[in-house]
């Protein structure tokens, strides 16, 4: 009798890791669901400043027609979605495209001057904020989920029950470069 005891309370202790494993599971695997929203939703904030930006700035830029185009052309690109890896490389062709705007917006001191186009270049800039913000915070989340589920004994439930590892939305070139270290040469 005794040992029937036993067995049923280990096989109780293991059903109850079995839960309390899965659920957890399940909770970071939606944290990490929340925070792509998030860096959803300043995303598609970006993409509506930008046909803004485009008109105000089309008047002003008339021999920059290339720009403005390859910018309208670099937003459709980014608005189609795809995997994460996609979806972070067209982020940053967009974000280079934007760039070129604003380089350009020096030759124009009428444009500079414009109020709107300081408004949207602001609202740019805190948007721009809030997408790394949302990338940290994603990232982290990711790494705490992928953790999770390459650690044993959580391994074996998350095989069972077909979690995968997160891809990171990582950061562009000039963002990886700007961390490198200056490379100093005295001649």
């Amino acid at each position: 009798m005794t040992a029937s005891y036993i067995i049923l309370g280990i096989v109780v202790v293991l059903v109850g890791w079995f839960v309390f494993t899965f659920n957890s599971l399940v909770l970071h695997r939606n944290r990490c669901k929340e925070a792509w929203a998030d860096i959803d939703v300043q995303l598609k904030r970006r993409y509506d400043l930008i046909p803004n930006l485009i008109d105000t700035v089309k008047g002003y830029m008339a021999h920059e027609k290339d720009v403005l185009q390859k910018v309208t052309e670099m937003r459709a690109v980014a608005m189609q979605g795809g995997s994460i890896a996609d979806r972070a490389e067209n982020e940053n062709m967009l974000t280079d495209a934007l760039k070129s705007i604003f380089a350009l917006s020096e030759n124009y001191p009428d444009l500079k001057a414009n109020e709107n186009f300081m408004e949207l270049q602001r609202e740019l800039a805190d948007t721009e904020n809030k997408i790394q913000a949302a990338r940290r915070f994603y990232n982290g989340t990711v790494r705490d989920f992928n953790t999770k589920i390459e650690q044993v004994p959580t391994n074996i439930v998350a095989k069972l029950f077909g979690f995968r590892n997160r891809e990171f939305f990582e950061l562009s070139d000039d963002e990886q470069e700007a961390r490198e270290p200056i490379k100093v040469a005295f001649n």
